[in-house]
């Protein structure tokens, strides 16, 4: 089954699934069961297919992305995080931090995992049973500050706002068994620039959650990105950037495409003068 989140004309969020070529409406929530109607869903917009508890993310869980920058296998997965801002819809940009400025951001496609039940301790051969399903998600990364000013840790680099892509639906686990026999492809501007399998993890999916599970409760809407397959745009000679007006687009087979456009921030103003802005007796507020 396919699970859609989406805003319809009037502003609502709803749930909607996939019916043959349509979405439909469905009532209830993804974690306790969503009954499907006969009703064609009202869609203005589609949105991230869920509104995360936690974002963690495994790097370097591909053989061939690890041999391209030349890092060792490693002993146990490598995990960051991100927050729950760096969420983006499908069809939304992807916005190149200016104020904290990065000029070294990059592409990562990536299959997310979404957990469906509370789990903790759980062994490699139960770990399927917690998942909800799949969805493809970018694990975008200002790579100057993950690497350079990241004060040794990834997760700088990886948490601003947009960074992290997800859609367009997820695809729940009976209709994707194993997970581990996906073609996964990175298409930036018509061409395609990462093209391989998920068969390359180095972690399996059932490995990663029972690995985050030990001694640490992972909840239900906690989504998990396994690492990116090799490609990127860092191993590159020279580099390849994402830069303003680009368009990226992540696929999975089985799921679809998730496409989002790069956009410069804008500039923003500071809190203290917003404050002293929206006291001012000569404006109105908002402004």
């Amino acid at each position: 089954m396919k699970i859609y989140r989406y805003e319809d004309s009037k502003g609502v969020v709803r749930w909607g699934v996939g019916r043959g070529g349509d979405i439909v409406e469905a009532t209830g929530e993804p974690f306790t069961g969503l009954q499907p109607t006969n009703t064609v869903a009202d869609v203005k917009a589609l949105l991230a297919p869920i509104a995360p508890r936690a974002i963690v993310g495994i790097g370097l869980n591909y053989r061939k992305h690890a041999e391209e920058g030349g890092a060792a296998i490693p002993t146990y997965p490598v995990v960051f995080m991100k927050l729950p801002g760096s969420i983006q819809h499908p069809g939304g940009p992807i916005v190149l931090p200016r104020h904290l400025r990065s000029d070294a951001v990059d592409y990562e496609c990536e299959l997310a995992v979404v957990i469906g039940r509370r789990c903790k301790n759980v062994s490699v051969d139960d770990a399927l049973d917690y998942v909800l399903g799949y969805t493809c998600a970018n694990d975008v990364s200002a790579r100057d500050w993950q690497i350079d000013r990241g004060g040794s840790q990834w997760s700088r680099g990886k948490m601003f706002d947009t960074f992290a892509p997800m859609g367009p639906c997820i695809v729940t686990t009976d209709d994707i068994p194993d997970p581990h026999v996906l073609g996964i492809r990175t298409i930036l501007n018509g061409e395609v620039v990462q093209d391989w399998t998920t068969g390359d993890m180095i972690f399996s999916v059932p490995e990663i959650i029972s690995f985050l599970s030990g001694s640490t409760t992972l909840e239900p809407g906690t989504v998990i990105l396994t690492g990116t397959p090799h490609g990127v745009g860092m191993a590159k000679d020279p580099p390849v950037w994402l830069a303003e007006g680009d368009r990226v687009t992540v696929e999975i087979d089985s799921i679809g495409q998730l496409e989002n456009t790069i956009l410069e921030e804008a500039e923003q103003v500071d809190s203290d003068a917003w404050t002293a802005r929206k006291n001012c007796c000569c404006d109105r507020w908002p402004w």
